[in-house]
């Protein structure tokens, strides 16, 4: 191993060194054979399961249905989709560690609670509208004070309830796109890990050529 200082960073390069020789060659060649298998291996082996949501929820829009996303992981041809749960909890550990994934599924909670309260209010004003209406035994009442009061909050909850699910959906489909996209780097970053920074030939003391392969770990 030779310690290299440069300007910017330390790189730290692993030199094996042989001969060039026709046995050397041999090993060279199953060397660097091997070094390309560890490398499909890499590219083909992600770090954790790859996250595929349902064909339907795939495609469905910021301003679709307000139901459970349901998902899968592994191979395409062998997934079998489980529900996320109303609020994507049995979604949240695969996506430990994925800070920016946590970060929108944090956001489709937030919204399926907005959902939850909205819904809430607008049975809540309902329901008084209701009982007004047969408040008084000697008459029904249509559009008192009360009712008027509570026309208005439904309104509103009605309102609030497009510009919340117009929204929601599009959190859940970010957190598993910003997932599958922190595999793919990782992937990638293994590869370059073990790919050779400079595989060539160099003189020895003695002057026969020899066979150099380095990498650079920072």
């Amino acid at each position: 191993m030779i310690l290299l200082y440069s300007q910017y960073l330390y790189r730290l390069n692993c030199r094996f060194i042989r001969p060039v020789s026709t046995s050397m060659r041999r090993l060279a060649f199953l060397l660097l054979l091997l070094l390309s298998f560890g490398m499909v291996q890499a590219q083909q082996a992600p770090v954790g399961p790859l996250i595929r949501l349902s064909p339907e929820d795939e495609d469905r829009r910021e301003s679709g249905p307000q139901k459970n996303f349901y998902f899968a992981t592994g191979d395409k041809s062998t997934a079998r989709y489980q529900s996320a749960g109303f609020f994507g909890q049995r979604l949240r550990p695969y996506l430990a560690g994925n800070a920016a994934a946590l970060s929108s599924l944090n956001a489709y909670r937030r919204q399926k609670w907005l959902l939850l309260t909205e819904r809430l209010v607008f049975v809540s004003a309902v329901s008084l509208y209701s009982q007004q209406v047969l408040a008084k035994p000697s008459e029904q009442q249509y559009f008192n004070s009360t009712q008027k009061v509570a026309v208005g909050v439904a309104a509103f909850s009605l309102l609030s309830n497009v510009l919340i699910s117009y929204h929601t959906n599009g959190h859940f489909q970010r957190a598993v796109g910003e997932y599958n996209a922190g595999l793919s780097s990782a992937r990638v970053g293994m590869v370059q890990r073990l790919t050779p920074s400079a595989v060539g030939l160099t003189a020895g003391a003695s002057g026969r050529p020899q066979l150099a392969l380095s990498w650079s770990l920072r």
